[in-house]
């Protein structure tokens, strides 16, 4: 062996040593606490708390900011119960806690990886937008994560409620899977036991139509499989949906126009939900201006009292002009 083989041999040993120890340390992260400032907001479009808005009661909200750079960009919100919740963000990260009446505790957040268990490699496959709870027996079990641009959906197991570990495949329709830009997956819910389709999964593109005038949908299902449509409301785009303990669905809506943003939750009837619908129904509650931001996140929970509670939060997109905001609201 020459001199110059010996030492590239040695350069390409190096190499692939400093290789793997990248991959192995990136593949040891571990979940980090995240200290959360949460500014109150008292008033929502002239109501105060306690007093209705539109069609809801507005119950209170937060402004929030926190002390690592990874919070923000909040895409999606779901709850395991009437305190804890999860979220995702734009970039790829899980963040978990509790929602209290003084605002997020006990915060921490994580990488989202994918099925190697590694942390998804580029802003392209890391574009989570869409986070929902699967339970079973009543209990949450593992968390279902909708990814737009690489358009995916996965599960993930849970442990002392906090998403974890590799990512395990869910198939999803041949021309979700098709779609490769910020139009695909954007909103994912999974129906009550109430609802005539419970436990099926409800996926709703961003920006894609599949009939005029609608955005498309596809249901996930052992016997409700199939697509089916959301009217499109002018101006505004899909970024969440929930559904209520009855059945019934929510759809969260988002619009820009000159540098304003504006928002709608329409309520769908749960009868109307099924595989070939068109989807629409009642608006609830309708908001733009200064009182909101980018609102893409929205999550459904219970209290003990049986008050039924509905939040929604903003992406912050990591910009220092937007914020991220947490609205909640009951049902009257």
């Amino acid at each position: 062996m020459g001199f110059r083989e010996a030492k590239g041999r040695m350069r390409g040993a190096r190499y692939i040593g400093l290789l793997i120890g990248l991959l192995w340390g990136a593949s040891t992260l571990a979940a980090e606490p995240v200290s959360i400032t949460s500014t109150p907001i008292a008033t929502f479009k002239g109501a105060a708390i306690g007093q209705p808005v539109d069609g809801l009661v507005f119950r209170g909200g937060f402004v929030m900011t926190g002390d690592r750079p990874e919070f923000g960009g909040l895409s999606s919100l779901a709850f395991l119960d009437a305190a804890r919740f999860v979220m995702v963000t734009d970039e790829g990260r899980f963040v978990s806690g509790e929602l209290t009446p003084a605002g997020l505790e006990n915060v921490e957040i994580d990488v989202i990886r994918n099925s190697a268990g590694n942390p998804l490699p580029s802003k392209f496959s890391s574009d989570s937008e869409a986070i929902e709870v699967v339970f079973r027996d009543g209990a949450p079990a593992t968390v279902r994560v909708g990814f737009e641009h690489l358009a995916r959906l996965a599960d993930f197991e849970l442990a002392n409620g906090r998403p974890h570990g590799a990512a395990r495949p869910v198939a999803i329709p041949d021309w979700m899977t098709a779609l490769r830009d910020n139009g695909s997956i954007e909103s994912v819910c999974i129906a009550p036991p109430a609802s005539p389709i419970a436990g099926s999964t409800l996926i709703i593109a961003e920006g894609h139509s599949r009939a005029p005038g609608t955005w498309a949908a596809t249901l996930l299902g052992v016997h409700d499989k199939g697509d089916l449509h959301l009217v499109q409301s002018p101006g505004l785009n899909p970024t969440d949906c929930a559904f209520l303990p009855d059945g019934d669905l929510l759809v969260l809506e988002r619009g820009l126009s000159f540098l304003t943003f504006s928002m709608q939750i329409r309520r769908i009837p749960a009868q109307t939900v099924r595989p070939g619908a068109t989807l629409d129904g009642e608006i609830i509650l309708v908001a733009s201006g200064a009182q909101i931001d980018n609102m893409e996140g929205l999550g459904v929970r219970t209290l003990p009292d049986g008050e039924v509670r509905i939040a929604i939060v903003s992406d912050d997109n990591f910009n220092r002009f937007q914020r991220n905001i947490l609205l909640d609201f009951a049902l009257p």
